[in-house]
């Protein structure tokens, strides 16, 4: 049998955290569906992020059923034991090996879903599930909703649905001692990678080529995959800020963009460091590039519990703001640009996400109120100010259109400051010239 390689304790002490949090309701969480990638050929499988984490079960073609404090509480419906389809698509665990290797309380077959779901849905008085992620199931949920309501008779109404990342996004934004310990992991395989692209680098590489060289780092470090699309963009494709293409010649003379992170045990690490392809910067670059890691370096120093999320993007702003105005791509006064929103032109994203086993994580970033979040130990974010000028801006400086810079490492709160998951990478210029194309 192939065994999980899991402290299923962790996955049980979540799923009673949510129970506190759900009495009275049940939550229904379906594996996420296969896609075609072309003909008879699927995307490579990853399971849904909440399914995952309750359970650590990552097979497809699942369903998910928790009800506090009713028995069955956990109810997993899962695929049959088949030796025939085992052969062409490998292992399966089936009802009864799901039910012994993951401590779920039952285990059915999924082709026992419609029939079973009824029975399981009349005690509850509510419902947590997530729509639009599978437009099928969507259809399921709303044929077997409409059955429970018939099953309890005349005068009773659909059961309320709400968005179960309203619960679990509050569990998974706070990162345990486990939790961060993955991390850590994921961060450090993510980092050497960035330093092993780094060594690579010189002009006449392709953007691909890089790109090979990051994937093969993060596979051979023991990664599970890419947290997310890699995004190595040189020249002015720096300035595009969801560069996908990665197919360009890195010429002498630009700057690289690296964005990249490595999967761990469903934890990501997501860095972003820019440096010159020839491995010195020229005067126009390194003055951008010396006021934006000035920025990123005080940031990530003075993260500490009680600050808000907000804190961040106002003082970036501001500090951004100036360093526009100082390099002659704004016009006008401080308080202007920022009122206006004007620095949007240069400097149009957040600087910070929550991170964990989504890059961009579940969790709520104001409360009730609409007050900026309070920064808590566990939470992990990403801290990313950037300054992108297009090729064709004629309103900045002529030598500094084409410049993209961005900088990112991921932290952790901590009870009184933070840690650096990501500084295993360099940011400094001297240390990213010492290392850049000398490859071994």
């Amino acid at each position: 049998m192939r065994r999980p390689n899991l402290d299923m304790k962790v996955f049980r002490d979540r799923r009673a955290a949510l129970a506190n949090m759900a009495q009275g309701a049940a939550i229904i969480i379906p594996s996420h569906p296969d896609y075609l990638r072309n003909n008879d050929v699927s995307h490579s499988y990853r399971q849904d992020t909440n399914f995952y984490y309750l359970t650590g079960f990552e097979e497809s073609e699942s369903v998910l059923v928790i009800r506090p404090g009713q028995t069955p509480e956990t109810v997993l419906f899962v695929r049959p034991k088949d030796v025939v389809r085992e052969t062409w698509d490998g292992f399966r665990y089936g009802p009864e090996g799901a039910e012994k290797e993951f401590g779920v309380d039952q285990a059915f077959l999924m082709s026992e879903f419609d029939q079973k779901i009824v029975e399981l849905l009349k005690p509850v008085n509510k419902i947590y599930y997530r729509w639009n992620i599978d437009s099928e199931f969507d259809l399921k949920m709303l044929s077997f909703l409409e059955r429970v309501r018939v099953a309890h008779g005349r005068g009773w109404n659909l059961l309320t649905v709400s968005d179960v990342n309203d619960l679990l996004g509050e569990l998974r934004v706070i990162k345990s001692a486990h939790d961060v310990s993955i991390m850590r992991r994921a961060c450090e395989i993510s980092a050497n990678a960035h330093v092993e692209a780094m060594k690579f680098v010189r002009p006449g590489v392709t953007e691909r080529q890089v790109q090979g060289v990051l994937l093969g780092s993060f596979y051979m470090q023991g990664a599970d995959r890419e947290g997310y699309g890699s995004i190595v963009a040189s020249g002015a494709n720096a300035t595009t800020l969801h560069y996908v293409f990665n197919d360009q010649v890195c010429q002498d003379g630009d700057l690289l963009l690296i964005d990249a992170g490595a999967e761990y045990q469903f934890y990501t690490g997501d860095i972003t460091r820019t440096f010159p392809v020839n491995g010195k910067f020229t005067e126009p670059q390194r003055r951008v590039y010396d006021r934006v890691l000035e920025l990123q370096k005080s940031l990530c120093q003075s993260v500490k519990p009680g600050m808000t999320i907000g804190e961040f993007q106002t003082r970036t702003i501001d500090e951004l703001t100036q360093l526009m105005l100082d390099l002659k791509l704004l016009s006008g006064t401080h308080k202007q640009c920022v009122e206006s929103a004007a620095y949007r032109r240069y400097y149009p994203h957040g600087v910070s996400h929550f991170l964990g086993m989504d890059v961009h994580d579940a969790g709520m970033y104001h409360d009730e109120d609409g007050q900026s979040r309070v920064l808590e130990p566990g939470i992990a974010f990403t801290i990313e100010p950037g300054l992108y000028i297009p090729a064709d801006d004629q309103q900045a400086p002529e030598e500094l259109r084409g410049i993209g810079i961005r900088i990112e490492d991921d932290v952790v709160v901590t009870a009184s400051g933070c840690e650096v998951l990501t500084s295993g990478v360099p940011k400094d210029v001297s240390e990213m010239e010492e290392i850049i194309g000398r490859r071994n």
